[in-house]
């Protein structure tokens, strides 16, 4: 659709940007936090740990001092579980209490719009030695651990997301860190702790909405557009399965309270059904999301499945495997550029994705992570011109003005990232930031903060909303 005229974004827009705890935080083991399952993972070799990344614990007021002058409205970050419960359940820490407390204030006090990610990947190592997402306790424990976070913040802090990219930790669960499965049937085990975060994740809304009935919350999943590729009908057939699989399984259940058939019927066929207990689904049918979040980066394509093991294959960082043996098969983009990374680049993919969230469950939309991973150089002069980071962010932007144009509803947009911080599997060399961090994969060097080009011109895009 062409239009004429485009819609301006809302003059309320949340023009943000966000991180999570684990990949910027640093300060892994002070001030009592216990041990998380990303801390406890294998490091990717020749890549740096988590165990100080851009030291966000220690310099949060420049920091956040530097959103302020970037224009933020809103920042999305997430909150350590094992800051507040270092076992995961049991005696609260109160230091991990207080830095929380001290970021939300330093954030209000330079009208930033705190964003809260509940839980960002970082599942407390002491309840993973319990058996983790596979044991029901955890949906309890998570439960408490949100009506902690509820009463301790909810007087300030109005915008909250429950699980940071949910279908990632199963599809990709492995290039994360997150993944550990047990038993005969893996892909069984797998899912009934998928089951078991739904689950959660609807406890969740459902208390934060008895508590704080100001507030508003829904999920955080990463969702793409799935092109076929050809308009074969096996291929369209194939897009569609893995459509359901990968996007819809989790926002029917957030939205709906039901299980995607698509995907139901994929679980039937590999004798992955999870165990659903009297009162689940009534638990996360009555369970109703504010609003949709989600992160963007790439579309997929597929074809039609080969049925062997040729279904499977990657296509770049963002697409780590694609493809499920007899069900589609993962292809390449013959329409799109790629980066260093093998990513394909898609803004109007961007555009896709927008319009078939909100076609399907026309609720709010708000963007949690876009960006740009890039080796930056820093000039003799220490500037930083980063100008392919630019033209991506720009090209996204364009597509939400025309989303916004089609009648989509979306009322913000964070990039990741605010600020350099280390990469899920990849080090700190490959940076997303505004913000550039003087560090290392090994060598920490002085931390200094610099302001690279994209922050000059992120700065003047929010000055005028996006005009």
């Amino acid at each position: 659709m062409q239009h004429q005229k485009l819609k301006p974004f809302p003059g309320n827009f949340f023009w943000g940007a966000s991180t999570s705890a684990y990949q910027v935080e640093g300060a892994w083991d002070k001030d009592g936090k216990g041990p998380s399952v990303i801390d406890m993972a294998p490091v990717v070799p020749g890549t740096t740990d988590f165990k100080v990344t851009s030291d966000h614990y220690h310099h949060y007021k420049e920091d956040v001092k530097l959103f302020a002058e970037l224009g933020l409205k809103a920042y999305r970050f997430s909150i350590a579980w094992t800051r507040i419960f270092p076992h995961g359940t049991g005696a609260i820490n109160p230091l991990g209490v207080a830095f929380y407390n001290n970021l939300i204030n330093e954030l209000k006090a330079h009208n930033i719009e705190p964003i809260i990610t509940i839980y960002h990947f970082d599942l407390p190592y002491a309840l993973q030695q319990k058996g983790g997402w596979s044991n029901r306790a955890t949906v309890d424990a998570f439960a408490f651990y949100c009506e902690t976070l509820f009463e301790l913040y909810g007087d300030r802090v109005k915008y909250w997301l429950t699980i940071n990219e949910q279908n990632m930790m199963i599809l990709h669960g492995d290039a994360i860190g997150t993944k550990s499965v047990s038993g005969d049937n893996p892909l069984k085990d797998l899912y009934q702790q998928n089951h078991h975060m739904l689950l959660a994740q609807a406890k969740a809304m459902k208390t934060c909405h008895e508590l704080l009935p100001h507030a508003k919350i829904g999920p955080a999943p990463n969702i793409s557009a799935i092109y076929p590729a050809s308009s074969k009908p096996e291929d369209m057939l194939a897009a569609s399965n893995c459509s359901s699989i990968r996007n819809w399984l989790y926002l029917d259940m957030v939205v709906y309270g039901r299980y995607n058939n698509i995907a139901w019927s994929f679980l039937e066929e590999r004798g992955a059904t999870p165990d659903i207990q009297e009162g689940d689904m009534e638990i996360m049918a009555s369970a109703k999301p504010d609003f949709i979040a989600f992160n963007y980066y790439s579309t997929q394509t597929v074809a039609a499945s080969s049925g062997d093991a040729s279904d499977v294959g990657s296509t770049g960082d963002q697409q780590i495997v694609v493809g499920e043996v007899g069900v589609y098969k993962g292809a390449s983009n013959p329409n799109l550029k790629k980066n260093d990374f093998g990513w394909e680049i898609d803004p109007i993919g961007f555009r896709n994705t927008l319009r078939d969230i909100y076609e399907r469950y026309a609720l709010p939309l708000i963007v949690t992570e876009n960006g740009l991973g890039a080796f930056d150089k820093v000039e003799a002069d220490g500037s930083i011109d980063d100008g392919y980071r630019i033209n991506y962010l720009q090209q996204h932007i364009e597509q939400i003005q025309l989303a916004i144009s089609d009648g989509v509803d979306v009322f913000g947009y964070c990039p990741w990232s605010a600020i350099d911080l280390v990469s899920t599997h990849q080090g700190c060399s490959k940076r997303y930031g505004f913000i550039h961090v003087n560090r290392d994969e090994f060598d920490l060097k002085d931390m200094k903060r610099s302001k690279k080009k994209s922050f000059f011109w992120y700065q003047n895009l929010i000055a005028h909303n996006g005009a």
